[in-house]
């Protein structure tokens, strides 16, 4: 694991815009296609504005999320609208987007349907990855029902989580598919954030699932 610090979160989202926007670009290069898989949540937001106004051939671009909330995509907490409004605009509105959330389907029926749509996707290109101060990634919340058949070895492609607490399902790309990614990058804010991620590097994956995708990765971290 590689990480780089940053003088502000400005520069940070500036700086991995880019870096994200040169592999896609040199991918490319030698592949018909790259797969790009993304978080929802605030914090890539700024990322995104700047990702999406880079030119490249955004057409050969297949986008994908980290994971989604059951939701439908006119949802506010559905994080297909987020990437709708801040990355697939601009230059970037010609990607290729596969959405997730299937009308009528709950996550567990619609898991393997769309793992299905993703199999000329793997393994992932470019993966960007967010945390919570819980040591999650994507949905792989510590504690989540569906946890463990998620971070299984022979898991499949997606899995429904359910998260504790909470009313809403999800749906989760696996920790075999994470950890498979071509290449990983991983954003956090703050010293509370660092402070978890470096705990999580010493807990097993089922306590701190970030730990258990992070091999190879770079962590691009600002306060």
């Amino acid at each position: 694991m590689n990480l780089i610090e940053y003088a502000d979160r400005e520069m940070l989202s500036i700086d991995l815009a880019n870096v994200l926007a040169g592999e896609l670009k040199n991918c490319l290069l030698v592949h018909d296609h790259a797969s790009f898989a993304v978080p929802g949540g605030t914090s890539p937001g700024p990322i995104y504005d700047s990702l999406s106004g880079v030119r490249l051939q955004w057409d050969k671009v297949h986008m994908m999320l980290t994971d989604e909330r059951w939701v439908s995509e006119g949802h506010e907490m559905s994080n297909a609208k987020l990437l709708r409004e801040r990355l697939l605009v601009n230059e970037a509105k010609d990607a290729k987007f596969i959405p997730y959330y299937i009308e009528g389907k709950t996550e567990a029926e619609a898991a393997p349907i769309v793992s299905e749509r993703l199999v000329d996707e793997l393994p992932i290109s470019v993966l960007l990855l967010g945390m919570g101060d819980d040591m999650h990634t994507a949905s792989l919340f510590p504690g989540a029902e569906g946890l463990e058949a998620a971070l299984a070895n022979d898991a499949p492609t997606l899995c429904p989580v359910r998260r504790p607490g909470h009313e809403i399902g999800r749906i989760s790309l696996s920790r075999p598919v994470l950890e498979g990614a071509m290449s990983k990058h991983l954003v956090i804010y703050g010293d509370k954030k660092r402070a978890a991620l470096e705990k999580a590097m010493h807990l097993p994956a089922a306590e701190a699932p970030v730990g258990a995708v992070l091999g190879g990765a770079t962590v691009h971290w600002a306060a």
